[in-house]
């Protein structure tokens, strides 16, 4: 929504600056270093330590370990290398240099934890406790990296070379193959670890999605109304965003009517709604959860 006004009024738009500030690039490093060191944290104390194989690289890694021919971290660290070589050869400029940061740095983590602080075996004796951490920690770094247009390589790699050159349906085959790491540490780990695999696959997903939609979460405002001016002049000179007036009729009282239509995140939910509280107490509002909006203000295409 860019302010585009379907009905003839006139309201106080302050004039957009010319110069749009670029988003910090060192608030952006901040953040993925910090999302992607998170992740590792969650991988080697968690996954590693209790041989919890779910899939993708890090999985395929518990269960190359067992072997006693490379160690998890290190199986890891040179899969990764070979992807993002791959990554680069194969898809050019279109490979993002994101992908490649994090990539890297969660392999070097994961290799410095494991000569910093080698491990035994996991941190408690409640497997159930474990497991829990070695979804939502790893789940919770990479939906900020994802929620940042980064990922932290290994099959996502595999998924973008995939998809450049099959007509695969990429989910479905990332899937099979997870689904079958986690079924062989059933017959590596045994049927307790195998099937504490299985079920941190499926809860895996389910997690990522709910903290990315917790992220983007934003309310999507309908305001029936008599005068939209104020409450319009609030959005735009106070709040800093857009608006859409769409000219109504109502049903039973026969009257003009105005609906504003804005998509704002939560603290300014908040102020909107105190305001049009305030200043329109008669206004009829709809206000409705979503986690994705797209334009200007919010996500690109």
């Amino acid at each position: 929504m860019n302010g585009q006004h379907h009905v003839d009024m006139k309201y106080s738009i302050p004039k957009p600056s010319s110069k749009i500030k670029p988003k910090s690039k060192i608030r952006d490093f901040v953040v993925m270093t910090a999302a992607t060191a998170i992740m590792a944290c969650g991988i080697y104390f968690f996954k590693f330590a209790n041989n919890f194989a779910f899939g993708g690289i890090t999985g395929l890694a518990v269960l190359v370990a067992e072997t006693g021919t490379i160690s998890s971290s290190d199986f890891n660290f040179v899969c990764n290398i070979v992807l993002l070589v791959l990554g680069f050869l194969i898809m050019g400029k279109s490979f993002g240099a994101k992908t490649f940061y994090c990539s890297m740095l969660l392999s070097f983590l994961l290799s410095i934890l494991e000569r910093v602080y080698p491990m035994d075996g996991p941190l408690t004796n409640q497997p159930v406790l474990e497991l829990i951490f070695a979804i939502a920690v790893p789940a919770f770094g990479s939906a900020v990296l994802f929620n940042m247009g980064a990922s932290s390589g290994g099959t996502d790699i595999v998924a973008m070379i995939l998809k450049k050159y099959t007509g695969y349906d990429i989910g479905r085959v990332l899937m099979i193959s997870d689904v079958a790491i986690a079924v062989a540490g059933v017959f590596v780990f045994g049927m307790e670890t195998g099937l504490f695999s299985i079920l941190g696959l499926v809860l895996r997903s389910l997690i990522t999605d709910n903290f990315i939609e917790s992220f983007n979460l934003s309310k999507c405002f309908n305001v029936v109304c008599d005068s939209p001016e104020p409450i319009c002049n609030f959005i735009i000179r106070d709040l800093h965003r857009g608006a859409t007036v769409y000219s109504a009729q109502g049903v039973f009282s026969g009257q003009k009517k105005y609906i504003v239509l804005t998509a704002l995140n939560r603290p300014q939910a908040v102020r909107l709604r105190n305001f049009i509280k305030e200043t329109e107490p008669g206004a009829f509002i709809l206000i409705s959860n979503t986690s994705e909006i797209i334009g200007r203000g919010f996500h690109t295409v």
